[in-house]
């Protein structure tokens, strides 16, 4: 029912909903973050702070019909990039996080966290957890 109603949602719902969820585990956030530096032009669908911990967020919603694995493997390495890049302008460390609809299970690839949609909040509540279980901490 809940995976049904998030299937009919629009990728702008998908983000808003991402904000929403971390915004009710108490992270301070900024939605839809469009910075520039010496590479260009770029945006992270929202930074979340708290306690000093800085995670950049992007949600993605692909469809069933995507090869979602590669996908999110070449987004994983592309927002690690964005989150590296906007770490030097912040002179903080940003935490590279992709949160997918589709996904069911928690996993790094290439330095970037990519997090199922269904296990968000509970990535949340057990930060410190996964980020010292993952090799982020």
């Amino acid at each position: 029912m809940v995976r049904q109603a998030m299937d009919e949602i629009s990728w702008q719902e998908f983000e808003e909903k991402v904000k929403d969820i971390l915004e009710s585990n108490n992270f301070k956030t900024d939605f839809r973050v469009v910075f520039k530096d010496e590479h260009g032009r770029s945006e992270i669908d929202v930074v979340a702070e708290r306690f000093g911990l800085i995670l950049g967020v992007d949600a993605k919603r692909y469809n069933k019909n995507w090869q979602r694995r590669s996908a999110l493997k070449k987004e994983a390495q592309k927002h690690r990039n964005r989150c590296l890049r906007f770490s030097k302008i912040l002179n903080s460390k940003v935490v590279p996080v992709i949160v997918s609809l589709l996904d069911d299970e928690l996993y790094t690839y290439d330095g970037c966290l990519i997090v199922p949609f269904k296990s968000f909040n509970d990535f949340l509540l057990n930060l410190h957890f996964y980020l010292e279980e993952l090799g982020f901490g």
